[in-house]
């Protein structure tokens, strides 16, 4: 087999045989990410005045933004305050107000923008990403003014000092956090979580065609579908699962379904949905604690629990068919929830199915940003396997490996176990959303019969 190049990038060839009977394969190591190239940053820091009007300009917004300040802030030319300015876009896309913002941050960035884009600061957020332009000074406290208005609870993520955050990649994701206490099934402004919801048998699930995707889980023998209709609706589950108390988080942005042991501690945790984001993921918190989470990692990035990582546990992605045929056991969380609750076949109308709506900056282009992939670490490394292809190489009887992990079926999910046998944790998501908290995955793909010589 030789060495092949896709672009300027190096595909480093694994060989499978000695472990699929023939099958091969391959893994790619992640790019260098291009370097920023955007305006020049000013060297030091921001300065007092500087400061001190993006706070003015944060509070408060809506009409009474005061315009002249946000020309004086463009006049003085530092890019760093392009975030302030694009974080208070954020909350007014339209109108007058709006457009002086877009205009300026147009010379800032010595970008052209639509003054009239309802989704300019999405355009914006995005490109200081990419560029990787520092934050202005007291960002966190500047941006605490801005969300504080929006909502007061929040304060005990924006007020805490030493979080673990990049203030630049956190922004609003439009709707207020969940504050209902465990087990409160009354509605909300908020994206509700579902707390213990009402199951059944697999004869009980005839409501759900056999097709329909469900996020399945098993703890201590004991299987359970949670279809995807009713967790794009929630987003998060509470729930006890062989003899486990376990919480759920579906971040629908990032087409990524988590599972976390919440027991392990002096108390049960409460997860809820923030209602704020990072990277376009979902940053969930305790509402006992006040604690937020970096729900990708399932580790606490403020607040009294800051540092606390929470046991993953694997969720399988499979249609219920397969799922049940697999887990005869299993059981489905009841049609509508046990709240009374009726969901559609795709509550989101395939909303995310294109790639990311909200701010991310670079994204690894070895693979489309809204590809599903299997993720699972190894000895601090992190692999991804695209599901499609993946899929296709078992279910023609190959067996792919890389690193010591080898992939298997689950219903017709994926499910990944290391060379002793032992099952590793796994989850799918998108691959841009896998690939900017892992920047460093290997990429496994399947050998081209075409490149062998």
């Amino acid at each position: 087999m030789r060495r092949r190049w896709v672009g300027s990038l190096v595909i480093l060839a694994v060989s499978l045989a000695a472990c699929t009977g023939g099958t091969t394969g391959s893994y790619s190591e992640a790019p260098d990410r291009p370097p920023g190239n955007g305006p020049p940053v000013p060297s030091g820091p921001t300065g007092a005045e500087l400061t001190e009007d993006l706070k003015w300009i944060a509070t408060p917004v809506g009409e009474l933004l005061d315009v002249a300040k946000v020309r004086k802030i463009g006049a003085v030319g530092d890019i760093r305050a392009a975030w302030v300015l694009a974080d208070v876009l954020r909350f007014i896309q339209v109108g007058p107000q709006a457009v002086s913002l877009i205009e300026t941050l147009g010379e800032l960035t010595q970008q052209e923008l639509d003054p009239f884009s309802p989704t300019a600061w999405v355009d914006v957020t995005n490109q200081l990403l990419l560029w990787d332009v520092p934050p202005p000074d007291d960002l966190r406290s500047i941006k605490a003014e801005l969300y504080l208005q929006q909502e007061r609870h929040w304060a005990h993520f924006f007020d805490d000092v030493d979080a673990d955050v990049d203030w630049r990649a956190v922004t609003w994701g439009g709707v207020p956090p969940d504050l209902r206490p465990l087990d409160d099934q009354n509605r909300c402004a908020c994206i509700p979580a579902l707390d213990h919801p009402a199951v059944t048998d697999a004869g009980g699930g005839e409501w759900l065609a056999d097709r329909r995707v469900i996020f399945g889980v098993v703890v201590n023998g004991e299987a359970r579908a949670y279809p995807r209709p009713i967790m794009e609706v929630h987003e998060m589950v509470n729930d006890t699962l062989g003899g486990r108390e376990i919480a759920i988080p579906y971040c629908t942005l990032c087409g990524s379904a988590q599972a976390f042991f919440v027991d392990e501690g002096e108390s049960r945790l409460v997860m809820r949905t923030s209602g704020l984001l990072q990277r376009s993921n979902k940053i969930m918190f305790d509402l006992q604690s006040s604690s937020y989470f970096d729900t990708f990692a399932g580790t606490a990035i403020s607040g009294p629990l800051q540092g606390l990582t929470l046991t993953e546990i694997s969720v399988v992605s499979s249609s219920w068919g397969d799922w049940k045929a697999e887990h005869p056991n299993t059981t489905i969380v009841a049609q509508d929830g046990g709240i009374g609750r009726a969901y559609g076949d795709d509550p989101l109308n395939g909303r995310d199915l294109s790639g990311p709506i909200f701010p991310v900056g670079y994204i690894d282009p070895r693979l489309g940003a809204p590809e599903q992939v299997l993720g699972v670490f190894l000895d601090n490394q992190a692999y991804a396997f695209p599901v499609v292809e993946t899929v296709a190489v078992l279910e023609s009887g190959g067996k792919p490996t890389v690193g010591g992990i080898s992939v298997e079926l689950s219903g017709n999910g994926l499910i990944a176990f290391d060379a002793e046998g032992e099952q590793l944790q796994t989850h799918q998501a998108f691959w841009f959303a896998w690939s900017q908290f892992n920047p460093r995955t290997l990429l496994w793909a399947p050998d081209d019969p075409a490149a062998d010589e």
